[in-house]
């Protein structure tokens, strides 16, 4: 049982992930912090508050309802989703779109074609023939 497992996590689509998760998590913290530190203060300035979390709040019986806080997480959603596009996706498509479109570099030929060709040659100069 012991060996299974130990061939299981050590398949490369398990470690795979597992790296896809450490960068996720650490690309989430870039993320939020353009989002907190560049993206929030340019609402605050343009709305006068960073967030709707008091606007739109209503009480009833006792429970208090807030559409605000509501619309805050929609509009946090939207410009993370946002950051997310434009910091990675458009850069990635770009590069994909740089490399598909390129001429592919043909390959070097192999050891023994070199060496054939340069026999070739050497025959050619020799007898001026081939």
């Amino acid at each position: 049982m012991l060996k299974g497992f130990r061939e299981y996590v050590l398949r490369g689509n398990v470690i795979d992930l597992a790296v896809a998760v450490v960068i996720g998590a650490a690309f989430t913290l870039v993320i939020n912090a353009i989002v907190q530190w560049l993206i929030t203060p340019l609402i605050a300035a343009i709305f006068g508050q960073p967030n709707l979390d008091g606007v739109l709040t209503f009480t009833i019986n006792e429970a208090q309802f807030s559409i605000g806080a509501i619309l805050t997480a929609i509009i946090n959603f939207l410009l993370v989703a946002a950051a997310v596009y434009f910091v990675l996706i458009v850069p990635m498509n770009k590069l994909h779109e740089t490399r598909s479109s390129g001429e592919e570099e043909p390959e070097a030929p192999a050891d023994d074609v070199l060496l054939l060709q340069e026999i070739r040659d050497l025959l050619r100069d020799r007898s001026g023939r081939i």
